[in-house]
């Protein structure tokens, strides 16, 4: 699987962005979809994620103002507002074989895409 994102780039605090990520392969039921963040300095963490049943989750960090979806087949989408300085990091897409109903190790990851907040 091969992810490709976009739609990153350099915002105000209180701003919006929108991040897509294309899939090179149907993702629907073969594929738990996530999107993560690292910062400078900091450990990679989840962001928002859909479970092998499609239920969204997310960071508390990002509650109420990020929204992960996904048209169920190439393509997920992560929509931002309400946008902070600290949520300044690069964004990945990322994959995860379903085995047996259950997501597995998130093993496919996308280039990264640098979003920017200023205070």
């Amino acid at each position: 699987v091969q992810l490709v994102e976009s739609g990153g780039g350099s915002v105000q605090g209180g701003g919006s962005l929108r991040l897509s990520c294309a899939a090179s392969v149907d993702t629907y039921r073969w594929y738990c979809l996530a999107w993560f963040r690292q910062a400078p300095g900091k450990e990679r963490e989840v962001v928002a994620s859909f479970s092998s049943d499609g239920t969204p989750t997310y960071a508390e960090s990002v509650k109420g103002r990020f929204t992960i979806s996904t048209d169920n087949a190439k393509k997920i989408s992560l929509q931002m507002n309400s946008l902070k300085p600290e949520d300044t990091a690069t964004y990945y897409c990322a994959a995860a074989p379903i085995v047996w109903y259950k997501c597995t190790d998130y093993t496919y990851w996308g280039q990264g895409t640098q979003v920017t907040v200023s205070s």
